[in-house]
């Protein structure tokens, strides 16, 4: 049976040039770059060369770079990091319920220590209330949490527009979790204090990641010890890890525009098709990122859907693949206020490698499942 894979926002194919980047780098330049011979002076030289094409694609200075081990520690970095650092002017924190888990708990670990949170409401497009975030920001706030595309719906997030909320409390620092973003659409990660990503999201690799901090914010770091390319992440540098995700992002941001409108198509075709079903409710608004669609099937719940799905050889994914299992989806909860269609909410993540061949058969497959289970 071939599968048909609709969970690309989880996870995605690894880029022939990234793989053949990874491997040759991996062969040839395996010294550790801190050793002070010549092949660990070329493997440092692979890891700087790495870093700056990194930052010059992301348009900020290669000191502002941090390489990480995926957008989960470099959210815990930027969250735990900021907080600490800023802990003796203000312990007051504000979020989203949009967050990835990473920095939802990253945000209740620090509330178990004496941090006060706050959720900012978000609006029935999906997008962060800006009047209820005003409302909530105080002289003590010392961090504002906003991812820039939610993983669940596609929403795209005003950041720019918090960002210059923000620049009125001075104690503030503004995290951006642009993981869903980065590869998707243009992104000015400058605007933020701190934000992530990771390459496996945009054919790259898994086990690397990244973190913009700006220059002038304050981390405590989360490891210690240990020679790196910065104070903030210690670590043996892993020059090949860093060469791919520097290819990685090259091949994303030069063939973004290419891929947005194919995947947009392709997210249109599915819209209409659903719109036909009674039963179906889209959850993603329409301004969300195509690569995204988010919907509901009454009377089934998503993790029975994707069950029934994943037998027939469709794999999708309920809420994001790093949530609780079996509980509603709190950015679908957020937006519908209607905790019965949460809970039967799923996510179609779609590629510019999709097919409209492999989405008609996609579709036959759930009209079959909603006639078996009415």
């Amino acid at each position: 049976m071939d599968r048909i894979y609709l969970d690309y926002s989880a996870d995605t194919p690894v880029s022939e040039q990234v793989l053949s980047v990874y491997t040759q780098t991996a062969r040839e330049l395996f010294a550790n770059p801190n050793s002070a011979h010549s092949f660990g002076r070329a493997a440092k030289e692979t890891v700087d060369r790495a870093l700056e094409a990194t930052a010059r694609m992301l348009k900020v200075s290669t000191e502002e770079i941090i390489i990480t081990s995926g957008a989960s520690e470099a959210n815990n970095l930027a969250v735990k990091g900021i907080a600490h650092a800023s802990r003796r002017r203000g312990r007051h924190i504000v979020s989203t319920f949009l967050e990835h888990s990473s920095v939802s708990g990253a945000l209740t670990f620090l509330q178990e220590q004496g941090w006060e949170i706050d959720l900012v409401n978000i609006r029935p497009d999906g997008r962060v209330d800006t009047d209820h975030l005003k409302s909530l920001l105080r002289e003590d706030t010392v961090l504002c949490a906003v991812c820039a595309v939610d993983s669940e719906l596609g929403t795209v997030q005003p950041i720019a527009e918090i960002a210059d909320i923000i620049k009125g409390y001075p104690n503030c620092r503004l995290h951006v979790d642009a993981t869903q973003a980065v590869g998707k659409l243009p992104v000015n990660i400058s605007v933020a204090d701190t934000a992530s990503l990771a390459p496996h999201k945009l054919y790259g690799l898994k086990g690397s990641g990244v973190l913009y901090k700006k220059k002038g914010v304050v981390l405590e770091p989360l490891i210690h010890g240990g020679a790196s390319t910065t104070v903030y992440r210690s670590g043996t540098p892993d020059a090949p890890a860093a060469a791919a995700l520097a290819a990685a992002l090259e091949e994303a941001l030069r063939e973004l525009d290419e891929r947005y409108r194919r995947v947009a198509a392709l997210n249109s075709l599915l819209r209409e098709r659903f719109k036909k079903e009674p039963r179906i409710r889209i959850n993603s608004p329409e301004n969300a990122v195509p690569h995204i669609l988010n919907i509901s099937v009454s009377g089934i719940k998503g993790e029975q859907m994707r069950r029934l799905l994943d037998e027939r050889g469709v794999c999708v994914s309920v809420k994001s693949a790093c949530s609780v299992p079996n509980t509603p989806s709190r950015a679908v909860m957020a937006v519908t206020r209607d905790r019965k269609n949460a809970l039967s909410s799923w996510r179609i993540s779609l590629s510019h490698l999709t097919t409209e061949e492999e989405l008609e058969r996609f579709g036959e497959i759930l009209d079959g499942i909603i006639r078996e289970n009415k």
